[in-house]
């Protein structure tokens, strides 16, 4: 199994310069834990593809805002099944930005190297495949991360993606509990707000989310997309779409 992902990362030591791949492995990658452009708040939705992935996708078009989803590979379904695979299209064809949430929703801080590489490759080619882009970001999944982590994520040319505001729906926050944590936010008006959210929960999508994205635009905020509050690119590649065969399986 860790095969392949030993091949992917000798190909990124090649693609990230000149230096030792001992000095590159020593190398750090970039922890972003807020945005950076004034006036900006970028939303962004853990766990999926999933079901509430269309409720969320259209709440966010219909107020002109852009969305940012950190999808799995295999967590709560093969992302190379025929209804994932049109849910991470519907996003992306929609403006919206996708990354990586690695595959099975792991926590990376306790993997070896080839198993932290593994989870990371596997999504990073399933996000390839169906809609033809390479990640610039991962969210590890819990914020869980420890220096090899950051390690094997400089290597492969991600940054490593946290928050600063959790709406707490995937630890048991009521509607109301998370929308009553928006409005102390926004009372608030912090410069930028990075925001999470999981897509996985029908009371965010159909509930909060159309909440939260009246008052951040009321307060004047721009609901963009990770990259767009970041001022940087969304993906260090962008090509044509695979197209499925026997391969794409979990």
């Amino acid at each position: 199994m860790f095969t392949k992902a030993a091949v992917f990362v000798t190909a990124c030591l090649a693609l990230v310069g000149s230096a030792s791949p001992t000095e590159k492995r020593q190398s750090l990658a970039q922890v972003i834990t807020r945005c950076t452009k004034p006036n900006t708040a970028a939303l962004t939705f853990d766990d999926g593809p999933w079901v509430y992935l269309y409720d969320v996708s259209k709440a966010l078009v219909a107020a002109n805002a852009t969305g940012t989803f950190f999808f799995n590979g295999n967590n709560y379904e093969c992302i190379y099944n025929a209804d994932q695979i049109k849910r991470v299209q519907y996003a992306f064809d929609h403006g919206h930005q996708v990354a990586s949430h690695t595959w099975s929703h792991k926590d990376l801080s306790t993997l070896t190297w080839d198993q932290i590489h593994d989870e990371m490759w596997r999504v990073e080619l399933a996000l390839q495949r169906i809609v033809g882009v390479v990640p610039a970001f991962m969210r590890p999944p819990f914020g869980s991360y420890n220096d090899l982590v950051r390690q094997a994520s400089y290597i492969r040319g991600q940054k490593l993606v946290i928050w600063d505001f959790d709406s707490g729906d995937s630890v048991g926050a009521t509607p109301a509990q998370s929308e009553t944590d928006y409005d102390d936010l926004i009372a608030g008006h912090p410069s930028t707000i990075l925001a999470l959210n999981h897509e996985t929960m029908e009371t965010t999508a159909h509930q909060v989310l159309p909440y939260a994205i009246q008052k951040l635009q009321a307060a004047g905020y721009q609901l963009v997309s990770l990259a767009d509050c970041l001022g940087l690119p969304a993906y260090q590649s962008e090509g044509p779409r695979g197209t499925p065969d026997s391969s794409w399986t979990c």
